[in-house]
């Protein structure tokens, strides 16, 4: 007989894009979790691709490109393949890279990375670039078309001329808003997981703040950094699992270690079950 993972009864939420749930969903079910997977956000094209192609028709004046998310080299790549085009074309730049997934996915495209930050967020890659960018260097920054502007501002008082383009929109996405609401007005939901600051946001806008506060007691809430956390607490949402590395493998493992250091017992889910077959 199997036996049971660590997560076993417990129904842990995924609020990650659909396509970029796979992996995380996988770590989560191998410990056992019966996973409900409610995406808050989808990622789309850009509004338009001209600032992408005008700066790919002029890479040779940057030095420097940063990719502060596997999304933006999924889209940069994406727009590479349709204008037939390849990523040879970056390898005379310095690249960095926000943490090692986007490493990891630049690599695949054959790009060695230059500067990945110890901490994986924008105040992290500011402090691991000072001293190798300055006033002679020109930044091509392809990311989300609305986030946070620490990595431009901070990069600009280090003398970089910066050029910020958006290379993909983040979707709020309502479709599975109703199953949701389901299971947290049931109390069948042990965690709720938040991998962005607009998964947290999109998730928080769902609820009013009687909802929130009466459907989330007893619930773990699990975010994968100082920023969603932060984004999730101006809503209201306390975070009580992060992992001290910002990635996805290590979110999961964070959540497998709460579950384990509390008392065993069913999870939320199946005192639910047992008591309607009492």
């Amino acid at each position: 007989m199997k036996a049971a993972g660590p997560l076993e009864g417990r129904t842990i939420v995924v609020t990650r894009a659909a396509e970029q749930a796979p992996r995380f969903v996988e770590q989560l079910e191998a410990a056992g979790a019966r996973v409900l997977q409610v995406p808050m956000i989808a990622i789309e094209p850009p509004p338009s691709w001209t600032p992408v192609d005008e700066a790919l028709d002029s890479l040779e004046t940057f030095t420097w490109v940063i990719f502060t998310s596997v999304n933006g080299v999924t889209m940069v790549d994406r727009r590479l393949r349709q204008r037939g085009l390849d990523w040879g074309a970056f390898r005379h730049l310095r690249v960095a890279a926000i943490g090692p997934a986007t490493a990891e996915a630049l690599v695949e495209h054959g790009l060695r990375t230059h500067a990945v930050p110890a901490d994986y967020r924008a105040e992290g890659l500011v402090e691991r670039l000072r001293g190798e960018i300055g006033p002679r260097d020109r930044v091509l920054l392809p990311r989300a078309a609305q986030t946070r502007d620490v990595l431009p501002k901070e990069l600009e008082r280090l003398g970089a001329t910066v050029r910020e383009v958006p290379a993909y929109t983040t979707r709020r996405v309502d479709a599975s808003a109703a199953r949701l609401r389901e299971a947290l007005a049931g109390g069948t939901v042990d965690a709720v997981t938040f991998t962005s600051s607009s998964t947290a946001r999109n998730f928080a806008e769902l609820f009013s703040d009687e909802e929130r506060r009466a459907w989330m007691e007893g619930v773990t809430v699990a975010s994968i950094g100082p920023v969603t956390a932060a984004t999730a607490a101006e809503h209201g949402i306390t975070t009580h699992v992060m992992p001290r590395e910002y990635t996805i493998p290590a979110l999961a493992r964070a959540i497998v270690e709460h579950f384990l250091r509390r008392a065993p017992g069913p999870g939320r889910s199946e005192l639910r079950s047992g008591r309607r077959n009492e």
